[in-house]
């Protein structure tokens, strides 16, 4: 599919973002984990969270839905072993974080995902979950899925994490609930901690210390909560209306957890006109109303704790960066090289087609601002987060921009084209049907072909 976009006059409005991935995928794991049952609303309903949603149902979970946003998990008996391999489709998350549960199930699973997927590394969750006894094996011998868990008999471990990940540390905290004795985990940058502060509001036996995470065996109680906004899909819509010539943009409950606030630092550091209002919690979450404008931005360094708190919206903080004065340094980001694209690479490569001054590092970019970006015809190489930034870049550039894959967005904001035609006015409403219109008939074009 293929999305065409140029320049809106305004972009202006308010909008409620989906529910927040990380906090959806642990809420399910975890609430079919517990005793009792749970409703949980507000759930994400992107392609990564039905992965997690469909994989629970094979292990016997009993989930329903209940209004479009809502999930009923029940009060079962345990997991049941699967009958086919569980599929995680796109998501690391969800393959992460069911290895290191099905690391404790006395049966043999297999878990598998897309073709993006099964390239990513799975050996950093194998090791420490084999430090632990599990029995867990590469189908390909290469440390990529799919994997095949034989479960077990766990024991406790300390275990210091070599890369700062959130989905590795939450593997070995869920095995670490059924493994014998005190398991802890260690991280060199603050991670995402999602899953900690859900552990503790289900009753675990956790410890949390700053760099220093331990769990001891237990049982937990099921939590009816809300899943407040995703700040990673807000992150389109800060960029958007700080590098816009007539914008202001609230984006409404969305979830501002310290450890995933690094976009609101940076774009802060590159001087956006950005308040964060209305702070409370919710859930155990903080969460707050954002309010971003036209801003001039200029050049910053983000290496360190920043770039892993912000490791997600890097590429689209790229976008802010060619539009921004003077040069912007992205280090210390290695990990997006392995993500559901080589991020570092395909963001470099697409936004040179735009003219940014743009250049790769082996853990980063530099960018060199010049305050304009031009139409080009791009491609999101099928990664949901760059199509994503792709668009921003369109909303902004001069000209015409057209993005190939643009389907990649229904990974994780499948809302995304009807909140921009909303933000746009109903002008660009109209514009888009007849686009999407035009769009169907180009994509059978070149299926043709």
């Amino acid at each position: 599919m293929i999305e065409t976009l140029s320049r809106p006059r305004t972009l202006r409005g308010e909008l409620a973002v989906p529910g927040d991935k990380s906090i959806t995928h642990r809420a399910l794991i975890l609430n079919a984990l517990a005793a009792g049952s749970a409703t949980v609303r507000g759930v994400a309903r992107g392609a990564d969270c039905r992965a997690t949603a469909a994989c629970l149902r094979q292990l016997g979970v009993e989930l329903s839905e209940a209004g479009p946003e809502t999930m009923l998990i029940g009060d079962g008996a345990g997991f049941a072993e699967p009958a086919e391999p569980l599929d995680a489709g796109n998501s690391g998350t969800t393959m992460r974080l069911l290895t290191g549960l099905l690391a404790a199930q006395p049966f043999r699973s297999f878990i598998t995902g897309d073709d993006s997927l099964r390239r990513r590394p799975m050996d950093r969750v194998i090791e420490p979950l084999s430090r632990m006894g599990a029995d867990i094996r590469s189908v390909a011998g290469d440390g990529r899925a799919p994997l095949e868990i034989n479960g077990g008999r766990l024991k406790g471990i300390h275990y210091a994490l070599p890369v700062a990940s959130a989905q590795v540390k939450s593997a070995v905290l869920l095995a670490g609930l059924a493994a014998a004795g005190e398991t802890v985990v260690e991280e060199p940058h603050p991670t995402r901690d999602h899953t900690e502060r859900m552990l503790q509001a289900m009753g675990a036996d956790i410890d949390c210390q700053p760099g220093r995470i331990a769990v001891r065996p237990g049982p937990l109680e099921a939590m009816d909560l809300t899943v407040p906004g995703d700040l990673s899909s807000a992150a389109y819509w800060l960029v958007a209306a700080a590098l816009h010539p007539d914008a202001e943009i609230v984006v409404r409950g969305v979830g501002v957890n310290p450890t995933r606030t690094g976009i609101v630092d940076a774009l802060v550091e590159m001087g956006a006109d950005l308040s964060v209002e209305a702070e409370r919690l919710a859930g155990g979450e903080p969460v707050a109303d954002i309010r971003v404008r036209s801003s001039g931005l200029r050049g910053i360094t983000i290496g360190g704790s920043l770039a892993v708190r912000c490791i997600d919206e890097l590429p689209l903080l790229a976008v802010a960066a060619a539009m921004a004065q003077g040069v912007t340094e992205i280090r210390d980001a290695g990990e997006l090289r392995v993500k559901e694209s080589d991020r570092i690479a395909t963001t470099a490569a697409e936004l040179e087609r735009m003219g940014v001054d743009i250049r790769e590092r082996a853990d980063g970019l530099v960018i060199r601002g010049r305050g304009r970006l031009d139409g080009a015809r791009c491609s999101s190489h099928g990664d949901h987060r760059l199509a994503l930034t792709l668009a921003i870049a369109g909303l902004v550039a001069d000209g015409v921009t057209e993005i190939q894959d643009a389907e990649a967005v229904d990974v994780s904001y499948p809302e995304f084209w009807d909140d921009l035609a909303r933000l746009a006015g109903s002008e660009r409403v109209d514009a888009g049907s007849r686009r999407r219109a035009g769009r169907d008939r180009k994509s059978t074009r070149t299926a043709q072909r």
